[in-house]
């Protein structure tokens, strides 16, 4: 008697040759998440490393910006050399939330007797004469999401150059200072290094005697100078 081709094996389930995929629980697709979830992650990290160091670099906070002005003006010939105070330009660092840019009048104060003729004036003198202003590029900008008030800090007696360096020696203004919440925070939770009196506040060459932090600690004891790090006081 022929053997029968059709019986099956007993260790073999019937259906087991033809349907083998009944033992896949998920579709062979899944297999490929892992590779993604991996791809993803990896991904994941190099972003966050790309935008942490994107954040930090010096380049980013602006340190050593100094774009170029539409009249060529020497901090350098007018701060240093000639030893004209911030505030003839600057009215309203004491008295503002906001250092104001000065406008042409202030200018031709002095360049309406002195080098009538230059030509690097051209500009200054077309604007006193059409009334029309100077669009300077400010160089020390915050985001508009953060408050700083000028004022609070010149009356507190920090000085000019703990935010802005030695702007004396500066042909061409740049930031010198990162600007940063860290930056900021780190001086409002210990200003005493940059306390001074309030008679040299715009002096860029003034030091302390001894030491600043100890001459801080008393001006800010005899002011009652109490910085706050409290989000709103900087978010509002």
């Amino acid at each position: 008697m022929a053997p029968d081709n059709h019986a099956h094996d007993p260790g073999q389930s019937p259906g087991n040759g033809s349907d083998h995929h009944d033992r896949f629980v998920f579709p062979k697709w899944t297999n490929r998440l892992r590779e993604a979830v991996a791809l993803a992650a990896l991904g994941g990290v190099v972003y966050l490393v790309v935008l942490v160091a994107g954040v930090f670099a010096p380049k980013n906070s602006a340190i050593g910006y100094a774009p170029e002005q539409p009249v060529a003006y020497s901090h350098s010939l007018h701060a240093g050399e000639l030893g004209i105070d911030c505030r003839y330009c600057h009215v309203t660092v004491e008295t503002s939330a906001r250092a104001n840019v000065p406008p042409t009048a202030t200018c031709m104060n002095c360049h309406k007797t002195i080098r009538t003729t230059s030509p690097k004036l051209a500009l200054v003198r077309q604007s006193a004469e059409t009334g029309q202003p100077i669009h300077w590029v400010r160089v020390h900008d915050l985001p508009d999401f953060v408050y700083f008030n000028h004022a609070g800090h010149v009356q507190s007696g920090v000085g000019c150059v703990s935010c802005h360096g030695r702007v004396d020696r500066m042909e061409v203004v740049e930031q010198v200072a990162p600007l940063t919440m860290s930056w900021c925070l780190g001086c409002h939770r210990n200003p005493d290094p940059n306390l001074r009196p309030r008679e040299f506040v715009t002096a860029m060459e003034w030091a302390p005697e001894g030491d600043a932090a100890v001459l801080g600690a008393k001006l800010r004891a005899e002011r009652k100078i109490a910085p706050s790090t409290d989000c709103a006081t900087c978010h509002r």
